[in-house]
């Protein structure tokens, strides 16, 4: 899965620093895209601190002027606009602050995170944990500029990863949100989906976010109900996965069908749901989501 990157290691405590020229810069802009270099293959490049710090604004232009020009080469050094995220082996990775989205460096380009996901999932996993989480955590910074208790402009914390304001002292730390993926099966059947009205329209299992006040396990039975109408029975936790590129955690559990097995589908949800046996499932563990090591795992008989 995305979070399988042995030997690398993969490190993401707070650490107060400041980038050297040789640290990795990660660039993303609000159409969920980051700054590349396309290298020899299929492996892309980041940016270096070194040759992007010395292209940033120490001061933004207005709104009007920016959207005048929105893809422009910037002209002045401002490290403040990087912060340390996390390091990957011994290699130290920093996120730009900057949120115009009019950041652009010589023979770079900008790709989407599906994109880069599916480029780099032989030829440099780790590039997919890395921008998902940076993704993650771009987005984070970007939606609390300000304090949702007083409105003023808050300040990055110096000591942890945390965002706070000085005026009232309100702390914000990074969201995560849980949601559950869910196996359902039926002796040698398991309940394969697709998703109604989304980009994705691969494969997938029941899934749902956990709601205030219920469990993990509570979650799991809801969100089965809700979308395709049947009851389980022997949940049980498999494992989890983050899934930066949504914020998430995914936990994964397995469950038994209990009763009858009509499917009831939430069309607002769902576009389809169905039972496969073992030997019809249509696709693969791809190595990279929960979601397809689930069905790998039960469609060769490893649950």
């Amino acid at each position: 899965m995305i979070q399988d990157i042995a030997p690398h290691h993969f490190h993401n405590e707070f650490h107060l620093k400041k980038p050297k020229a040789e640290d990795i810069l990660l660039i993303f802009n609000d159409q969920k895209e980051v700054l590349v270099r396309k290298g020899d293959g299929e492996e892309i490049e980041f940016p270096r601190c070194g040759e992007a710090l010395p292209s940033l604004p120490e001061k933004k232009e207005s709104k009007e002027k920016q959207e005048a020009a929105p893809t422009v080469a910037l002209t002045v050094v401002s490290e403040e606009r990087a912060e340390y995220a996390f390091s990957l082996d011994e290699n130290d990775y920093y996120l730009l602050l900057d949120f115009s989205g009019a950041v652009m460096l010589p023979g770079c380009e900008y790709l989407s995170l599906s994109q880069v996901r599916a480029g780099t999932r032989e030829a440099n996993r780790p590039a997919s944990l890395l921008i998902m989480t940076g993704w993650h955590l771009y987005v984070w910074y970007r939606s609390n500029q300000f304090c949702g208790r007083c409105g003023q402009r808050t300040v990055r914390d110096t000591k942890e990863r945390m965002l706070s304001c000085p005026h009232c002292g309100n702390m914000i730390y990074p969201r995560i949100n849980p949601a559950v993926i869910v196996a359902v099966t039926d002796g040698d059947r398991i309940l394969l989906s697709r998703y109604a009205g989304r980009v994705h329209t691969g494969y997938a299992l029941i899934a749902g976010f956990v709601e205030i006040g219920e469990t993990l396990e509570e979650t799991v039975a809801r969100e089965v109900m809700e979308e395709v109408g049947l009851r389980v029975k022997n949940i049980r936790y498999y494992k989890s996965q983050p899934w930066g590129v949504d914020g998430n955690v995914l936990q994964g559990f397995f469950c038994d069908l209990d009763g009858e097995d009509l499917i009831r589908l939430d069309e607002r949800e769902l576009s389809m749901a169905q039972w496969y046996h073992r030997d019809e499932i249509p696709v693969e563990d791809d190595g990279y989501s929960l979601t397809r090591e689930m069905i790998g795992v039960f469609k060769h008989k490893k649950a």
